[in-house]
């Protein structure tokens, strides 16, 4: 492993560590070295980098099981670099890279290539997710154990974007992926209920007249994949949950001792299906948005923890795939650098969760779903410097030309949010600070 730059110490004073009381904090030689009383008395402290965080929250660099970087093969929507780069400008220090890049990320070889481009760029740590089936065409199972002994660990698999709805292919996936304590991570969409669909069915569909997605088409699939689980003694995950009938199943689930884990995206924390009264295919995604009775349900789901995490699904797309009809355009949105303020707004300022709360749904229990070791980490002496430093009083207007994502697709263009990413640290190197990429990264060889 080689680094461009050595790390900097760096003493931050009067942070509010998951929100408490303010305490100092210096970080040195990657890790986090004092807290409190201990940081000014070292004596590394007096030659350090000095950051006031003036009661900022500092919290334990985000990770998101649910990423799409696009690279290899669609780089005119996005590259590892620039997803990476805005992962960083979000607070994140951990990504999941999904496997639907172009080739697919089916192989050892492709998950190490995504692998590699993420050591390099060094901004994030990246974690490829591999693909259940080959090509997703899902007829055949993937590489998967060649993937989980290659030099990337693989051990988050998803065709994410399409289903695994074959019956008896997800069982085989699910008993394979015990060997490795992997997890499959399925979208879970019935093919046979969606054709066509353009949007969530309901009473603005059938205003619209747009065909409907109905929510019985995700519900069906998991409640088949929760009993599948439960006979293999395997772990589910379920990608981006939508309904409200979903949360009942997989409360149910987790009731009855079944090994599931689910995550919410921001924007279904927020948005509702009226926002595509104004054709505006920005607001086209999979699977789409839902009624506000869902809304409320995924929130209650996430604050009492049927709901385990927040993944992003930041989608970006060139911007021709968006700006057209919306019978054409692509479905996805943009999210990494939104998150931390839309669940901020949606579950903090609601008084549904805590800062405690959101490092538990945004870092440690997504870093335990990925098995990543060190990310997610407690803030504690010793620990890995993978930290970031939010100013919760700050409020910005969404421009999506200023971000640093290619995509210009984020839902929340014109929104005025809550909070702000100042500084983040990765392995102990500012990625961020004051808000910007810092040049100070961390760039690493294949070794």
């Amino acid at each position: 492993m080689t680094s461009t730059a050595a790390n900097e110490t760096y003493f931050i004073s009067g942070a509010r560590l998951l929100g408490d009381a303010p305490a100092d904090l210096l970080i040195a030689d990657g890790v986090v070295a004092a807290i409190g009383a201990d940081a000014a008395a070292d004596p590394r402290a007096t030659e350090a980098v000095k950051i006031e965080a003036n009661d900022q929250i500092l919290l334990p660099g985000m990770v998101d099981l649910h990423t799409h970087l696009r690279e290899p093969g669609r780089e005119d929507a996005e590259t590892v670099e620039t997803g990476t780069q805005a992962a960083a400008l979000g607070g994140f220090t951990a990504v999941h890279a999904m496997a639907n890049s172009n080739p697919v990320a089916d192989t050892a070889g492709v998950v190490e290539q995504v692998w590699s481009l993420g050591r390099r760029s060094g901004w994030v740590d990246v974690r490829p997710v591999g693909a259940v089936t080959i090509g997703l065409a899902g007829e055949r199972l993937s590489e998967l154990g060649a993937m989980a002994e290659s030099r990337a660990g693989v051990r988050v698999f998803s065709d994410d974007g399409i289903c695994v709805s074959d019956p008896v292919l997800m069982r085989r996936a699910l008993e394979y992926v015990k060997a490795f304590d992997g997890v499959v991570a399925q979208h879970a969409q019935e093919p046979r209920l969606t054709e066509g669909a353009q949007m969530n069915e309901g009473d603005v569909s059938a205003v619209l007249g747009l065909p409907g997605w109905p929510a019985v088409a995700e519900e069906s699939i998991i409640a088949r994949d929760v009993l599948l689980a439960e006979h293999v003694g395997s772990r589910l995950h379920v990608c981006h949950v939508s309904t409200a009938g979903s949360v009942d199943i997989i409360r149910w689930a987790k009731s009855r001792g079944i090994d599931v884990t689910a995550e919410v995206t921001p924007h279904h924390l927020l948005l509702t299906d009226e926002k595509v009264r104004t054709y505006n295919p920005v607001y086209k995604v999979n699977p789409p948005l839902r009624r506000e009775q869902d809304v409320m349900a995924l929130r209650e789901a996430l604050a009492d923890g049927t709901i385990d995490i927040i993944g992003t699904d930041h989608a970006p797309h060139p911007t021709e795939a968006k700006e057209c009809e919306w019978a054409q355009a692509a479905m996805g949105m943009t999210g990494l650098e939104t998150a931390l303020s839309v669940v901020q707004h949606t579950m903090i300022e609601t008084g549904l969760m805590g800062w405690k709360d959101f490092a538990r749904v945004t870092s440690t229990t997504p870093a335990r779903i990925g098995r990543v070791v060190d990310q997610g980490r407690p803030i504690a002496v010793g620990e890995p410097a993978n930290v970031t430093l939010v100013d919760p009083s700050a409020r910005w207007i969404v421009e999506p030309t200023e971000m640093a994502t290619m995509g210009r697709n984020s839902p929340f263009s014109g929104l005025e949010l809550p909070g702000k990413v100042t500084a983040t640290f990765f392995h102990g190197t500012a990625t961020v600070l004051d808000g910007a990429l810092h040049h100070r990264r961390i760039a690493q060889d294949n070794a």
